[in-house]
């Protein structure tokens, strides 16, 4: 007979999703997460399968927490200032007493080596992907650009994105903000 799970799946993922957003993929060990999340390795392995499914299942758990962001910004009205809001709403979301912690996806990418898993790898593509569209689709509507100038300029805002979320770890408000407004004035 099989016995019942003494936790709630969402609960212990998005314990999880905090540690590796913390600590990134490869410094998290399975001690650690049987801590944070509440529970033993081996009811880890029955939910999950293993560390990386735990991660595969915190990545998703971020994107569906990041999802409410990119919302706001796709119902906003297309300008610079739609951007400028995202990128502020982002600093706040990903910021934890006061201290960025940068992007789950971007730390995750910057972990990123040949052997990594391709559903981690899948997961990066298809979200940055995501919100490279979006931007596409603001530029082009506010700025009236050909197709290939969008391009250009939805490529630059995801670059800046990551560089955004890396400058939060470190840099102090003044910093971000004039990084901001030149990424702004660059479109």
């Amino acid at each position: 007979m099989a016995r019942k799970k003494q936790y709630i799946e969402t609960e212990v993922i998005e314990k999880a999703m905090h540690l590796f957003w913390k600590n990134g993929y490869e410094t998290t060990s399975m001690h650690q997460l049987e801590k944070e999340m509440g529970i033993n390795k081996f009811s880890i392995y029955a939910s999950f399968g293993s560390k990386n499914g735990v991660f595969v299942e915190s990545l998703k758990c971020y994107q569906n927490k990041l999802n409410v962001l990119l919302t706001k910004l796709e119902t906003a009205y297309p300008s610079k200032e739609a951007i400028r809001q995202y990128f502020y709403d982002f600093i706040e979301f990903s910021s934890e007493n006061g201290v960025g912690r940068g992007c789950l996806m971007t730390n995750t990418a910057n972990e990123i080596r040949e052997e990594t898993d391709e559903q981690i790898k899948e997961i990066l593509h298809t979200f940055t992907a995501k919100v490279r569209s979006l931007f596409a689709q603001i530029v082009a509507a506010f700025t009236g650009h050909d197709q290939e100038t969008v391009n250009h300029k939805a490529d630059y805002l995801i670059i800046a994105m990551f560089g955004l979320s890396s400058a939060t770890r470190f840099f102090g408000p003044e910093q971000i903000d004039n990084y901001i407004d030149t990424v702004l004035k660059n479109l």
